[in-house]
């Protein structure tokens, strides 16, 4: 549904010689967040593993729809080194598979916008923290599920992370799927920007409803 999280730069993200300042351990990562009870069913994130995993990330990565905005088609050393380089990183962004009933159905990558690219380009705040998603499977898509597995994971995100104040995104303007999921998922347009590869609406959930 968004573009990935090394689109920005030539550098690799999350990698450094050690830990990033102020990013938390396994245990402030997805993978000790628990289960969230959806209407869809009990939704959880777990750590990307490779190379169990990676069959299915290419697959998907080359779904077409996938593709147009994600620009990581082709065998799969291409999907691997994309996720080497969260793995071996320093933790600022982490690659996960959303399970909907122990079932993969979705990739995700948890980041820290404030540490990220990104926030050369919007006005970021420390523990600022940000999201990429893909629905994998077609049968995934267009029935509103996105919104559904959105709100319930930034609800958790926020709740188990207080030093975090807004969740924020950037998917491409031309994917309107995605801006209109995460629109009805709370978050709301706060700017479009020009990046490098795209122009993005900036959207941003706040733990403080923002004035209308």
């Amino acid at each position: 549904m968004t573009g990935p999280v090394d689109r920005l730069s030539d550098g690799a993200p999350g990698v450094g010689p050690g830990p990033a300042p102020g990013v938390g351990g396994p245990a402030d990562g997805p993978a000790g967040w628990g289960a969230m009870a959806t209407a869809a069913g009990e939704f959880r994130l777990r750590p990307v593993r490779l190379p169990a995993d990676l069959g299915l990330l290419t697959r998907w990565m080359n779904d077409p729809e996938v593709a147009a905005f994600w620009e990581l088609a082709g065998p799969s050393p291409v999907t691997e080194r994309h996720l080497r380089r969260q793995l071996d990183g320093d933790g600022r962004s982490l690659p996960c598979l959303g399970l909907l009933d122990d079932t993969p159905m979705s990739y995700w990558e948890v980041y820290r916008a404030d540490l990220d690219p990104l926030a050369a380009h919007y006005p970021a705040r420390p523990h600022d923290a940000g999201l990429h998603l893909l629905l994998g499977p077609a049968t995934s898509r267009g029935r509103g599920l996105g919104t559904t597995l959105l709100t319930a994971l930034t609800d958790r995100l926020l709740r188990e992370r207080p030093h975090c104040e807004r969740v924020v995104a950037e998917p491409d303007v031309r994917n309107r799927r995605s801006v209109r999921a995460f629109g009805r998922a709370g978050f709301r347009l706060a700017a479009e920007l020009d990046l490098p590869d795209k122009r993005a609406a900036l959207m941003v959930r706040d733990r403080t409803p923002h004035p209308a």
